[in-house]
């Protein structure tokens, strides 16, 4: 399985990575701002980075660095209001509704408020995501696996709500891997979950990245996880700190 390691410090800044350079995901001159009542925010500021196939990322800096707003443009939850991203070769900027909607299909996401719906079972939380969708695969029987890999299996019946905040993670993370995503998006992990519990999450989403063949970006507050990570790329302002490696 393939485990790629941190590798030789280039900046995030580097030229244009081609196929063979094992980049899953390339940003090149991305940026966005928010207006608000008083003020335009500046969440990515002609932002370029590489991001390889296989590894796990970490994304850190301060509140409002722009963290967040990164993993919702890679994830097609926001448009870029200039600038590309390419996932796999395929630009998804500027995609139509349709191509859109099957992009994010493709793409698991995991979010610190765990988001699951709160009358359903831990069972119907993790296959929701394809039911109104046509699938070769059978949702309930893979999310029985799923479950069963995060440590959940005899759960599969109980309500959503019933579950620690641990074990709410451990759904959403199962339901993030519902279509076999060859990205995953993790949006402050462990930042509702004690240091006990977090590490778990932790030691889960490496597991599960080896297991699935699975590239991982985690936005992060937790210097812990961003050292484990293959990589470390370092925002504020919407903008590369220059000594990220």
């Amino acid at each position: 399985m393939r485990r790629p390691r941190r590798s030789d410090g280039a900046e995030p800044t580097a030229t244009p990575a081609t196929k063979e350079s094992g980049a899953l995901i390339q940003v090149r001159g991305l940026s966005k701002t928010f207006q608000t009542l008083d003020a335009t925010i500046t969440a990515a500021d002609d932002l370029s980075l590489d991001i390889a196939e296989g590894s796990i990322t970490a994304l850190v800096g301060p509140s409002g660095s722009g963290k967040s707003t990164l993993l919702h443009l890679v994830g097609a939850l926001e448009s870029p209001d200039s600038g590309s991203i390419t996932v796999g070769g395929q630009d998804i900027t500027g995609l139509p509704g349709k191509r859109l909607a099957a992009y994010r299909r493709t793409v698991g996401f995991v979010f610190q408020r765990f988001n699951l719906l709160p009358t359903l079972t831990v069972l119907d939380n993790v296959a929701v995501p394809a039911l109104p969708y046509r699938t070769d695969f059978d949702p309930y029987r893979r999310g029985r696996e799923l479950l069963a890999a995060v440590g959940l299996e005899g759960r599969e019946n109980t309500l959503a709500t019933r579950l620690s905040g641990g074990q709410q993670q451990r759904v959403a993370i199962a339901r993030a891997l519902l279509n076999r995503p060859r990205l995953v998006l993790a949006d402050e992990p462990t930042g509702n979950l004690d240091s006990t519990t977090g590490e778990e999450i932790i030691r889960l989403l490496f597991d599960l990245r080896d297991s699935y063949d699975t590239t991982v970006v985690i936005a992060t507050h937790d210097n812990d996880l961003a050292k484990r990570c293959d990589r470390t790329i370092h925002l504020r302002d919407g903008h590369l700190i220059p000594d990220a490696n």
